[in-house]
């Protein structure tokens, strides 16, 4: 049984043990009874309508949330991907530089290396 159906149950019975204990110990009249049962009947029920209603809002909210936290994640996730893309991009001509570069620091490494050997 769920936590809300628990409450509920937990909430009924209260009223119920709650009315048999003040009927049996009122010293007021049969009529005057009567009315304060009616009385904690209603308020039980608005208190029940309330709480549901309460659920049903805090349902929607979080349904409501979930889906937005849901559509930022694809978002963000789209705006990653193409800023990788756009980076990559960017870099791929430096990179081959670079590359061109560190060949060409790796040959004068080389012809030093060998002129130093021969001397």
């Amino acid at each position: 049984m769920g936590k809300g159906k628990s409450l509920l149950l937990g909430f009924v019975v209260g009223g119920v043990v709650s009315a048999s204990a003040t009927l049996l110990s009122a010293p007021s009249s049969g009529t005057r009874v009567r009315q304060q049962v009616r009385d904690s009947s209603d308020q039980l029920k608005t208190t029940l309508a309330n709480l549901q209603g309460e659920g049903k809002q805090l349902t929607e909210q979080i349904a409501k949330t979930s889906k937005e936290g849901a559509s930022l994640l694809r978002e963000l996730s789209t705006e990653v991907k193409q800023s990788i893309e756009s980076w990559k991009q960017t870099i791929e001509p430096h990179q081959k530089n670079i590359q061109k570069h560190l060949q060409e620091i790796e040959e004068s490494l080389k012809e030093l290396e060998e002129k130093a050997k021969q001397q």
